[in-house]
């Protein structure tokens, strides 16, 4: 096979694993930066260009497409899609499931347990939507953060109305969200490879922090998740249209609450973590996918 890796830099450690996976399985594998990718479209002679030369012969592409690329990605995605190039990933699962909010109302409308959230449209709202919040603390993040950026623990209702008021002046979409305390600053990532979780580790926030996050120093684990865990990241990656994801859930009382779900998920913390080649199974997949095409 010809496999082409969408990514910023062949020096990042998912990107090099996935390299080194489609090596090992005997395909050829080049990385292409899409932020320098030109499209010609036109009926049946439509063609993308990397450094003015066009990508062709091209069996599978896998997507590793950074939250703050997102649209030009899509883009591109879009077009490969376009010519029936097989993808890991499609342009419209990519936007329902990087957009936070629009992912939480697409899971809790197929009864997935998520935390109690809050979207506010205008700050003239934001004092009576935060009484229904109840107890404190409570969670405030952009849609759009990732690795734990944008997070913001607000302890009191006054810290809480100026942080949204501040984040309300920079025009982002923002999502109030209850703190769920039983998780006492751990949560889970199941890393889903076909409709199969593949590795799962559990993430714990380092003292003085509650978020779990590597990039912000939190401790890993490899777990064995529970029937109802395994089969919540399961059907939570189906809905979004999701072959690769990586879901993240709270273990509660009332069941697995799904936090996020990743449609591009680092793989160094859970490889290392778990000891599993999810590069391998990632390829393993997609030999799969194109020999039943």
């Amino acid at each position: 096979m010809n496999i082409v890796i969408l990514s910023r830099s062949n020096t990042l450690y998912s990107t090099q694993s996935l390299i080194d996976a489609a090596r090992r399985y005997n395909h050829s594998v080049r990385v292409v930066d899409h932020l320098y990718c030109d499209m010609i479209i036109e009926a049946r002679k439509s063609r993308i260009l990397y450094h003015n030369q066009p990508i062709t012969n091209t069996d599978a592409v896998i997507p590793r497409i950074g939250s703050s690329v997102t649209g030009s990605g899509v883009t591109i995605l879009r077009q490969f899609e376009s010519q029936g190039v097989f993808t890991t990933l499609n342009a419209e699962s990519l936007l329902m499931a990087r957009d936070k909010l629009s992912c939480l109302q697409i899971l809790s409308s197929h009864q997935i347990l998520v935390p109690k959230t809050i979207y506010i449209s205008n700050p003239y709202t934001i004092p009576f939507l935060l009484e229904e919040m109840g107890d404190y603390p409570v969670i405030i993040k952009l849609a759009s953060g990732t690795q734990g950026m944008g997070v913001i623990l607000a302890e009191s209702k006054s810290n809480a109305e100026s942080v949204l008021e501040a984040f309300y002046t920079t025009k982002e979409k923002v999502m109030l969200q209850k703190f769920i305390r039983e998780a006492n600053g751990s949560d889970i990532r199941a890393f889903v490879v076909d409709g199969e979780v593949v590795a799962a580790m559990k993430r714990t926030a380092k003292k003085g922090d509650f978020r779990s996050n590597m990039h912000r120093g939190g401790t890993m684990e490899r777990i064995r998740l529970s029937a109802l865990e395994e089969e919540t990241a399961i059907k939570s990656a189906h809905i979004l249209g999701l072959k690769i994801a990586g879901v993240d859930m709270l273990p509660t009382t009332k069941g697995p609450m799904v936090l996020e779900v990743n449609v591009s998920p680092g793989l160094e913390g859970i490889e290392t973590t778990t000891g599993v080649d999810l590069s391998g199974a990632i390829i393993r997949f997609i030999e799969r996918s194109l020999k039943n095409r």
